[in-house]
């Protein structure tokens, strides 16, 4: 006969736990739905941001011109290099053509000496080592001879050089890329927090920005500081004369630059090469530490990196190329981390 048991009833610990576990449920799901939608960043801290964003850039940016610069300083060494060993492989050729038509003439008139012949079947170095047969040779022989092993010295070290920087220019190029590819991913950034905006906002950030170029380059109290040289003077007149030029990362002129780009322009006009990027910039000349002591011309260093320089105008503004979105202008230095000037 079958037994009937009662059901076994949950023990009150358990009942417990799982009333709680259930309140807590509701709780969060109270809390969940009662939540405010988390907040859309006000327009200034999308620009504060956008801004930050653009500051990368320009460093990349500066990155970028520096692997783009040596990429064209080896590609010119290697070059050279090349037409080098062209040229002595081609001289190579008629020294031992002169040595082969010798061996001929001997040959025809059945004269060959065992020397030549020896020469004309191994490597001149161990030849020329084997003093014994030294004697055997003629001047004139000898010095082709030695005229050969110098030329294949030679030879041999410029391919060993040209091998090295082709090297050189492939992890150049590789950076290249990744410098490029990091501008264009801050700026896409940029962008996207751009697109946030409602279209009110976005036109707000427009008018902002083109006041601040009309005020910088037509309302601005450059006061009577002298310039640094006559060459300087030249540099800031060409530098004034793009005034409203857009900036472009990666851009040297004439129509449109980067911070570096327009200073290396400027200077170029005046008939002055200085380096492309603001970083070798900053060792272009004699630095000078106080913003007193600059003069008009004068190249003007920001940031702990040195990634952005301008020219002095005089009267504490800079004259320079801020970021993308902006174009060439005036603005008070002390909008950025100054660290030194430098007189070219």
């Amino acid at each position: 006969m079958a037994s009937h048991r009662r059901p076994k009833q949950p023990s009150r610990a358990r009942v417990t736990v799982l009333t709680t576990a259930a309140a807590a449920a509701v709780a969060i799901s109270a809390q969940a739905a009662n939540a405010a939608p988390s907040e859309k960043p006000s327009k200034d801290e999308v620009k504060a941001k956008v801004d930050k964003l653009y500051e990368q850039a320009e460093q990349a940016t500066e990155k970028l011109n520096g692997a783009k610069e040596k990429q064209g300083k080896l590609q010119k060494e290697i070059s050279t290099i090349q037409d080098n060993v062209a040229r002595g492989q081609e001289e190579l050729n008629e020294l031992r053509d002169s040595i082969g038509l010798a061996a001929a003439a001997q040959y025809r008139t059945g004269s060959i000496d065992s020397s030549l012949q020896l020469f004309l079947s191994s490597n001149p170095d161990d030849y020329l080592d084997k003093a014994s047969t030294a004697d055997q040779l003629s001047a004139q022989q000898v010095d082709a001879l030695k005229k050969i092993q110098e030329k294949q010295r030679a030879l041999a070290q410029e391919r060993a050089e040209a091998s090295d920087k082709l090297k050189d220019l492939a992890d150049t190029r590789a950076a290249f890329l990744a410098q490029k590819k990091a501008v264009q991913a801050k700026l896409a950034e940029a962008q996207k927090l751009l697109n946030t905006l409602t279209a009110a906002e976005k036109a707000a950030l427009a008018a902002a920005d083109a006041r601040a170029s009309r005020s910088a380059s037509s309302r601005v109290d450059l006061g009577d500081d002298t310039a640094a040289s006559s060459r300087a003077a030249a540099a800031f007149a060409a530098g004034q004369s793009k005034i409203g030029s857009p900036y472009s990362w990666g851009a040297t002129g004439p129509n449109a630059f980067d911070c570096s780009g327009f200073t290396s322009w400027a200077y170029a006009q005046a008939g002055v090469s200085i380096p492309r990027t603001s970083e070798a910039q900053a060792n272009a000349g004699t630095r000078i530490y106080s913003e007193s002591q600059l003069k008009v011309g004068d190249l003007v260093i920001f940031y702990g990196d040195y990634h952005h320089v301008g020219l002095y105008a005089g009267n504490g503004q800079v004259l320079h190329a801020p970021r993308t979105g902006t174009v060439v202008r005036y603005e008070s230095i002390s909008n950025m981390p100054f660290q030194f000037g430098v007189r070219i």
